[in-house]
Protein backbone atom coordinates (compact mmCIF):
# COMPACT_ATOMS: atom_id res chain seq x y z
CA UNK A 1 0.00 0.00 0.00
CA UNK A 2 2.97 2.77 0.69
CA UNK A 3 4.49 1.45 -2.34
CA UNK A 4 1.51 2.18 -4.30
CA UNK A 5 0.74 5.37 -2.76
CA UNK A 6 4.30 6.97 -3.52
CA UNK A 7 3.82 5.86 -6.65
CA UNK A 8 0.54 7.64 -7.36
CA UNK A 9 1.73 10.71 -5.62
CA UNK A 10 5.38 10.57 -7.99
CA UNK A 11 2.75 10.12 -11.03
CA UNK A 12 0.81 12.93 -9.80
CA UNK A 13 3.44 15.26 -10.61
CA UNK A 14 4.13 13.72 -14.11
CA UNK A 15 0.84 15.27 -14.50
CA UNK A 16 2.33 18.95 -14.36
CA UNK A 17 1.31 19.71 -18.15
CA UNK A 18 -2.09 18.64 -17.37
CA UNK A 19 -4.42 21.16 -17.43
CA UNK A 20 -8.29 21.08 -16.31
CA UNK A 21 -10.12 18.18 -15.20
CA UNK A 22 -11.56 14.90 -17.05
CA UNK A 23 -14.30 12.74 -15.69
CA UNK A 24 -15.99 9.95 -17.39
CA UNK A 25 -19.21 12.16 -17.54
CA UNK A 26 -17.62 14.71 -19.46
CA UNK A 27 -16.94 11.76 -21.81
CA UNK A 28 -19.30 11.80 -24.96
CA UNK A 29 -19.51 8.29 -25.19
CA UNK A 30 -19.77 7.48 -21.13
CA UNK A 31 -17.06 5.87 -20.90
CA UNK A 32 -12.69 6.07 -21.01
CA UNK A 33 -11.01 5.44 -24.15
CA UNK A 34 -8.80 2.03 -23.85
CA UNK A 35 -5.39 2.96 -23.59
CA UNK A 36 -4.51 0.84 -26.18
CA UNK A 37 -6.93 2.96 -28.62
CA UNK A 38 -3.83 6.01 -27.75
CA UNK A 39 -1.70 6.19 -30.81
CA UNK A 40 1.35 4.85 -30.83
CA UNK A 41 3.95 6.98 -31.87
CA UNK A 42 5.62 5.91 -35.37
CA UNK A 43 8.39 7.15 -37.20
CA UNK A 44 10.35 7.76 -34.10
CA UNK A 45 14.20 6.32 -34.66
CA UNK A 46 15.73 4.92 -31.26
CA UNK A 47 12.23 5.05 -29.45
CA UNK A 48 12.80 3.58 -25.71
CA UNK A 49 8.84 3.58 -24.46
CA UNK A 50 6.57 6.13 -23.95
CA UNK A 51 4.13 8.01 -21.25
CA UNK A 52 0.41 8.63 -22.08
CA UNK A 53 -2.07 9.70 -19.74
CA UNK A 54 -6.17 11.48 -19.64
CA UNK A 55 -7.16 13.91 -20.44
CA UNK A 56 -5.64 13.52 -23.77
CA UNK A 57 -3.58 11.52 -26.62
CA UNK A 58 -0.49 13.75 -25.82
CA UNK A 59 2.59 11.72 -25.43
CA UNK A 60 6.02 11.49 -23.72
CA UNK A 61 8.50 9.72 -26.04
CA UNK A 62 11.77 8.65 -24.65
CA UNK A 63 14.33 7.76 -27.34
CA UNK A 64 18.23 7.30 -27.45
CA UNK A 65 20.48 9.93 -28.01
CA UNK A 66 22.72 9.24 -30.12
CA UNK A 67 25.11 11.25 -32.88
CA UNK A 68 25.19 12.16 -36.42
CA UNK A 69 27.31 8.41 -36.69
CA UNK A 70 24.87 6.83 -34.25
CA UNK A 71 27.13 6.75 -31.43
CA UNK A 72 24.94 7.10 -27.91
CA UNK A 73 25.55 10.20 -25.84
CA UNK A 74 27.11 8.45 -22.56
CA UNK A 75 26.56 11.17 -20.26
CA UNK A 76 22.73 11.89 -21.51
CA UNK A 77 22.09 8.67 -23.29
CA UNK A 78 18.10 9.01 -23.57
CA UNK A 79 16.29 12.37 -25.15
CA UNK A 80 12.33 13.15 -24.15
CA UNK A 81 10.28 14.76 -26.06
CA UNK A 82 6.10 15.59 -26.80
CA UNK A 83 3.97 14.09 -30.07
CA UNK A 84 1.34 16.51 -29.16
CA UNK A 85 -1.42 14.91 -30.94
CA UNK A 86 -3.88 17.06 -30.53
CA UNK A 87 -1.80 19.89 -32.25
CA UNK A 88 -1.56 17.72 -35.55
CA UNK A 89 1.21 15.69 -33.55
CA UNK A 90 3.70 17.91 -33.74
CA UNK A 91 6.97 17.19 -31.84
CA UNK A 92 7.57 19.74 -29.12
CA UNK A 93 10.51 19.42 -26.47
CA UNK A 94 9.54 19.08 -22.80
CA UNK A 95 10.14 22.61 -21.14
CA UNK A 96 12.55 22.82 -17.57
CA UNK A 97 9.90 22.26 -15.35
CA UNK A 98 8.48 19.13 -17.13
CA UNK A 99 12.03 17.88 -16.91
CA UNK A 100 12.96 18.88 -13.97
CA UNK A 101 10.22 17.52 -11.91
CA UNK A 102 8.08 15.82 -13.89
CA UNK A 103 9.13 13.37 -17.01
CA UNK A 104 13.06 13.78 -16.49
CA UNK A 105 15.00 10.77 -16.58
CA UNK A 106 18.47 10.94 -13.76
CA UNK A 107 20.60 8.85 -15.34
CA UNK A 108 23.96 6.66 -13.77
CA UNK A 109 26.68 4.74 -16.18
CA UNK A 110 26.61 1.19 -14.78
CA UNK A 111 29.98 0.41 -17.52
CA UNK A 112 29.37 -2.08 -20.20
CA UNK A 113 27.13 0.18 -22.18
CA UNK A 114 24.49 -0.07 -19.35
CA UNK A 115 22.93 2.69 -16.89
CA UNK A 116 20.27 2.78 -14.34
CA UNK A 117 17.86 5.31 -15.20
CA UNK A 118 15.36 6.48 -12.42
CA UNK A 119 12.34 8.71 -13.02
CA UNK A 120 12.70 12.42 -11.30
CA UNK A 121 9.45 12.09 -10.24
CA UNK A 122 9.34 8.42 -8.70
CA UNK A 123 12.86 7.35 -8.24
CA UNK A 124 11.75 3.70 -6.96
CA UNK A 125 10.97 1.71 -9.85
CA UNK A 126 14.07 0.55 -10.78
CA UNK A 127 14.52 0.78 -14.97
CA UNK A 128 17.57 -0.18 -17.00
CA UNK A 129 19.21 1.23 -20.14
CA UNK A 130 21.38 -1.77 -21.78
CA UNK A 131 21.88 -3.48 -24.74
CA UNK A 132 20.28 -6.97 -25.97
CA UNK A 133 22.06 -9.83 -27.79
CA UNK A 134 21.55 -8.23 -31.23
CA UNK A 135 23.41 -5.34 -29.58
CA UNK A 136 20.37 -3.13 -29.45
CA UNK A 137 19.28 -0.66 -26.50
CA UNK A 138 15.92 -0.86 -24.59
CA UNK A 139 14.72 -0.24 -21.13
CA UNK A 140 14.38 -3.01 -18.96
CA UNK A 141 12.01 -3.04 -15.83
CA UNK A 142 10.18 -5.67 -13.65
CA UNK A 143 6.10 -6.07 -14.66
CA UNK A 144 4.57 -8.56 -12.59
CA UNK A 145 7.73 -10.03 -11.28
CA UNK A 146 8.82 -10.54 -14.70
CA UNK A 147 11.94 -9.43 -16.42
CA UNK A 148 10.26 -7.23 -19.30
CA UNK A 149 11.20 -4.76 -22.07
CA UNK A 150 9.04 -1.49 -20.99
CA UNK A 151 7.37 -0.65 -24.17
CA UNK A 152 4.19 2.10 -22.28
CA UNK A 153 3.06 3.71 -19.54
CA UNK A 154 -0.29 4.95 -19.23
CA UNK A 155 -1.97 6.57 -16.51
CA UNK A 156 -5.89 6.76 -15.98
CA UNK A 157 -7.21 9.95 -14.46
CA UNK A 158 -10.62 10.50 -13.67
CA UNK A 159 -11.39 13.89 -12.45
CA UNK A 160 -9.36 15.74 -9.24
CA UNK A 161 -7.52 19.04 -9.51
CA UNK A 162 -4.14 19.88 -11.71
CA UNK A 163 -1.92 19.67 -8.29
CA UNK A 164 -4.25 16.51 -7.22
CA UNK A 165 -5.70 14.47 -9.83
CA UNK A 166 -7.99 11.30 -9.24
CA UNK A 167 -5.69 8.33 -10.19
CA UNK A 168 -7.45 5.13 -11.36
CA UNK A 169 -4.43 3.09 -11.94
CA UNK A 170 -0.92 3.35 -13.74
CA UNK A 171 -0.41 0.64 -16.44
CA UNK A 172 2.87 -0.50 -17.20
CA UNK A 173 3.37 -2.53 -20.46
CA UNK A 174 5.94 -4.30 -21.60
CA UNK A 175 7.69 -7.23 -23.51
CA UNK A 176 8.76 -10.60 -21.10
CA UNK A 177 12.40 -11.53 -21.98
CA UNK A 178 11.56 -15.27 -21.16
CA UNK A 179 8.78 -15.38 -23.81
CA UNK A 180 7.89 -12.77 -25.67
CA UNK A 181 4.61 -12.12 -24.61
CA UNK A 182 2.83 -8.94 -23.79
CA UNK A 183 2.91 -8.53 -19.74
CA UNK A 184 0.89 -5.63 -18.33
CA UNK A 185 0.25 -4.44 -14.98
CA UNK A 186 -2.23 -2.14 -13.43
CA UNK A 187 -1.25 -0.68 -10.25
CA UNK A 188 -4.99 0.85 -8.33
CA UNK A 189 -5.49 2.97 -5.43
CA UNK A 190 -7.14 1.50 -2.41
Amino acid sequence: MKYVMKLLMAFGLILASYSGTYSLAENPNGKFADPDEFPVPKNVPGLLFYIQRDPNENTICYQLNVDGQGKLSAKDPVNMFWIRYTDGGIRKELNYIQKKFAYGINVKEKGNSSYELRSVAYNKLPLSLRKDTRNEYHVYTSINKKECILSRVFIRIDGGTFWSPNVVYIELKGTEIATGRTITQRIKPS
